[in-house]
């Protein structure tokens, strides 16, 4: 029984720190906007946004994927993507894709 919990401490000890796509590192904390698809057309009157989460990489839920973002803003044509990242102390993060267009 006191192998299990042995054990049990050593794995949590190794999930605290969550690393989130960003264009930058973060320690403390990182709230960051950024972009990586755009097209020609300029004229985007809607917005959809899908976001996914993780506590302590120990459990991640979500779905942050172009389809679920462009289903959010009823976006049939998009303009262009952008990512919004938060994370805070690798224990808590926060991935969204943003999605503009008609």
């Amino acid at each position: 029984m006191f192998a299990f919990g042995v054990i049990g401490l050593g794995r949590l000890g190794l999930t605290g720190c969550q690393p989130v796509a960003s264009p930058l590192l973060e320690v403390f904390y990182n709230e960051t906007k950024f972009g990586y698809v755009a097209t020609t057309n300029s004229n985007a009157t809607k917005e959809g946004k899908a976001c996914a989460s993780t506590s302590m990489g120990l459990v991640a839920t979500g779905d942050a994927s172009i389809a679920a973002a462009k289903a959010a803003g009823g976006i049939t044509d998009a303009s262009h993507v952008d990512y919004h990242v938060k994370s805070t102390l690798g224990i808590v993060a926060e991935f969204c894709t943003v999605i503009k267009g008609k």
